[in-house]
């Protein structure tokens, strides 16, 4: 299956052309950072390279010499520094190098790993960087490169291929793209190998892999469930500390994500357990549970690409109260709430709870997204009461 150039190559340009500071790209391993960088790069060094490796280790002035910023150039260079962030100096050797050679190139950063939580202790590169978050391909993203100033698009129709391959072999670009059951299942084994062992192996200090990799095992069956921290302890005999701690390890390292509730204006709101998703759909047997898991990795990409481009403050939250009254998703920008998502597999009357907290937070939409409907050519975000939406229509919309 052939795809579309990506959000992200677009969105980089455009910091490049537009901004002095670094462009920090951050996504799960596999998402295809590197080729985005190099597509963009007139330089490119890997710290997992060894001969890369030395040059760095060698400091600045090595990279300037390698890179000949000190010659003319007929046009401003692009540096690409890949997983970096392995390298236990490297915020000291970025910011003197960006403090140094500033006006002589561009720089582009990417990791596998949240780069913007490193920012505890030393000397902070804030105000020297912008970051963005990249994600697996999405019904958006394959319909188009993306316009980088608009929140919502109006309706496409995505190809019956495309979507049949979005849904069951999930976003992804190798395991999208050859759209082969073999393929993944030799791609995903290996791919959760290399996180759990050579990741966190590079990046902390964990001692007790057999139990994290149970913790990740359990995981990989609770996409969508409400997590509580002392039954999973229970389950892999361990402190709920010790697994709070490597959930935020898993969430650091992309395997997943945590959906907080929303309690503000709703009565008798739940305020403490978060929900948990996977980042990869694909793995979920179960058609409920990969609909809502596919829906919250589009939402996710939304608030995050939206927020990344300065179009404002956006979250993804969920509700529920003490009544078990629920709806998935809701979207909140600038801290106000914006729209509501609750999902189904298959066609089911209106839900009920949507009125309710619509009511309740005051949101402008509230959406119903259904996986079995077929595409309606219509705008939904024109709505502004409870209304059913086709997932293939609402997903169009959103980056």
């Amino acid at each position: 299956m052939q795809v579309t150039p990506r959000l992200y190559e677009r969105m980089l340009s455009e910091h490049l052309n537009s901004h002095r500071q670094m462009a920090f790209l951050s996504g799960p391993r596999q998402i295809g950072k590197t080729t985005v960088s190099q597509h963009l790069a007139s330089h490119y060094l890997d710290w997992d390279n060894l001969q890369h490796r030395e040059i760095l280790l060698k400091g600045s002035e090595a990279v300037a010499d390698h890179c000949q910023l000190n010659e003319l150039q007929q046009k401003i260079p692009v540096i690409s520094f890949d997983e970096i962030h392995k390298y236990s100096k490297w915020k000291i050797f970025l910011k003197g190098f960006f403090d140094t050679y500033e006006e002589q190139c561009k720089i582009i950063v990417t990791g596998s790993s949240r780069l913007d939580v490193f920012q505890k202790g030393g000397d902070s590169l804030m105000g020297r960087y912008f970051l963005y978050r990249m994600h697996p391909f999405s019904v958006g993203e394959l319909l188009r490169a993306g316009n980088t100033s608009d929140l919502t698009h109006q309706p496409e129709k995505i190809p019956r291929s495309k979507w049949q391959s979005l849904l069951k072999h999930g976003g992804f670009p190798e395991p999208l793209i050859t759209a082969s059951d073999r393929f993944d299942r030799k791609w995903r084994p290996l791919r959760y190998r290399q996180l759990f062992r050579d990741d966190i192996r590079d990046l902390t200090r964990i001692q007790e892999m057999d139990q994290l990799e149970m913790l990740g095992r359990l995981l990989m069956d609770r996409s969508g469930d409400q997590l509580v921290v002392s039954n999973l302890a229970n389950e892999i005999r361990s402190t709920p500390n010790t697994v709070k701690s490597w959930i935020s390890t898993l969430c650091t390292l992309h395997f997943g994500f945590l959906v907080k509730p929303w309690f503000r204006n709703i009565e008798k709101s739940l305020r403490k357990e978060p929900k948990w998703y996977l980042r990869d759909w694909a793995v979920i047997v179960d058609p409920g549970k990969r609909a809502e898991t596919m829906t919250a990795c589009h939402l996710l990409k939304a608030v995050e690409t939206w927020t990344d481009l300065g179009l404002g403050a956006f979250e993804l939250r969920y509700l529920r109260d003490t009544r078990k009254r629920e709806v998935d998703f809701l979207v909140t920008r600038d801290n106000t709430p914006w729209f509501l998502v609750e999902v189904k597999a298959q066609s089911e009357k209106l839900s009920e709870n949507l009125y309710y907290f619509q009511d309740a937070t005051k949101a402008q939409h509230a959406f119903q997204v259904v996986f079995e409907k077929e595409y309606v050519d219509a705008d939904c975000f024109h709505q502004h009461k409870p209304i059913i939406v086709p997932a293939k229509t609402f997903l169009s919309q959103i980056p």
